[in-house]
């Protein structure tokens, strides 16, 4: 019988048979393991429970596992995330390697190899967790942009005039954007992404947001250079001091 060594495995799949089954084997490796069946719930645990390692399906109700990785992503760029799926075509594996998952595995699968790159992902994790303050210096350097500067390590910001405390909500908005310079996302994209919320669902969230930051960051709120409008396509973030 294997000893437990407290590592934390939060499953997100809501197929009950493939979850329990992978669950009673990770269980026998000695992990501890929560089962999510959606990725709203998937969500909730990954901010409670503080997982060492997720195992992500792809297709979830509620909230698919793409959006999952990019809100994860948004806050934790570090935490191993193995997708796990049937979709199994190139243009999935490139999307998911892009948005930051580690590993991708398709269904079928073969339970041995999973486990195997499960215990990989934690090992490698755990060289990465003691040489960490290595980079302590360069994870606390402000994000500059214009005249403005964003301590995401802190929540501090300073634009020409001031110094501004920012919010979780409005850190978690500005790490989106500055991840899609120069790319325009649509309001139910941030709505997804930032807040969590299921497509379909209408909300002035984002634009109360977006008064916000250009309140902070541009020197003319009313024609910002920065946070731009784009008709039928949402908003792009500039991140030189022009308009495009």
């Amino acid at each position: 019988m294997q000893i437990k060594d407290n590592k934390r495995i939060l499953l997100v799949e809501d197929d009950l048979h493939i979850s329990e089954g992978i669950a009673l084997n990770l269980d026998l490796e000695g992990y501890e393991v929560q089962i999510a069946g959606n990725g709203i719930e998937g969500l909730a645990i990954w901010k409670q429970w503080c997982p060492h390692l997720i195992v992500l399906d792809l297709m979830l109700p509620g909230m698919d596992g793409m959006q999952i990785l990019q809100n994860i992503r948004l806050e934790d760029e570090r935490l191993p995330i193995l997708i796990l799926s049937a979709k199994g075509d190139p243009s999935d594996k490139i999307n998911g390697f892009t948005d930051g998952v580690d590993d991708y595995m398709t269904k079928p699968f073969n339970l041995e190899e999973l486990l195997l790159r499960i215990k990989r992902l934690l090992t490698r994790d755990q060289w990465q967790q003691e040489d960490r303050f290595t980079d302590s210096e360069s994870e606390t350097s402000p994000y500059c942009f214009g005249t403005n500067a964003i301590d995401f390590s802190t929540g501090q910001a300073r634009n020409r005039t001031e110094s501004i405390q920012l919010t979780e909500q409005e850190l978690k908005l500005l790490k989106l954007f500055i991840t899609n310079k120069g790319k325009p996302l649509s309001r139910s994209k941030l709505l997804e992404i930032g807040w969590g919320y299921s497509k379909g669902t209408s909300t002035r969230t984002v634009d109360n947001y977006i008064v916000r930051l250009r309140r902070y960051f541009e020197d003319n709120p009313k024609e910002p250079k920065h946070f731009i409008s784009r008709r039928s396509l949402g908003y792009v973030f500039n991140h030189e001091d022009i308009n495009t």
